[in-house]
């Protein structure tokens, strides 16, 4: 299995690090010739708008949208926000899940915070420790989309479309490979 990260701009180098504890070869994409091979991609945590606006800019939107149409691609915080259909203003998304997401959604970096979530999809039924940063809140889910887990207060920050993954919140900062585990079985 090969799991590409999309690296031009945000937290990839996180989610490689996690992928290889896992023994996944892993490959850094860039460029749309760069998704041929794979089984997968991640679309990381960092800015929505200049993730959106590169990945114009390098000629990767409709590529992606292609791209996830027949393989699974995963949105960690920005990355949920480029896979959403929605996300209440305008900028470059990849518009391929039935989701619509409030970007900031706590508040400022100092508004950050961890919590413990339950997600019974997850490989051992333990709560799993989720760290917010900046993070935005899936709003609402859509046709096929369904949530995966909630914060207690019923905010929606984890949800599933198919092979299409998004969570507000970064697995890729903590020692936890569930959730990495979690999509590579959607990848199979």
């Amino acid at each position: 299995m090969k799991i590409g990260v999309l690296a031009i701009q945000g937290d990839f180098a996180e989610h490689i690090v996690m992928l290889k504890r896992l023994s996944v070869e892993t490959a850094e994409v860039r460029l749309p010739s760069h998704l041929d091979g794979l089984d997968g991609l991640i679309v990381p945590g960092g800015e929505s708008t200049t993730i959106g606006k590169l990945s114009v800019d390098f000629g990767l939107l409709e590529p992606l949208r292609e791209f996830g149409k027949t393989h699974a691609i995963w949105g960690t915080c920005a990355g949920a926000i480029l896979l959403s259909k929605d996300a209440r203003r305008s900028q470059p998304l990849l518009g391929i899940m039935d989701i619509t997401v409030e970007r900031n959604a706590f508040g400022r970096q100092v508004d950050s915070f961890e919590a413990d979530l339950a997600i019974p999809e997850l490989v051992e039924g333990s709560p799993y420790h989720a760290i917010f940063i900046r993070a935005p809140i899936i709003e609402s889910v859509q046709g096929d989309a369904r949530v995966l887990s909630t914060l207690p207060d019923g905010r929606i920050v984890a949800a599933r479309q198919g092979k299409l993954l998004a969570t507000s919140f970064h697995p890729e900062l903590t020692q936890d490979t569930r959730f990495h585990q979690y999509f590579l079985s959607l990848a199979k």
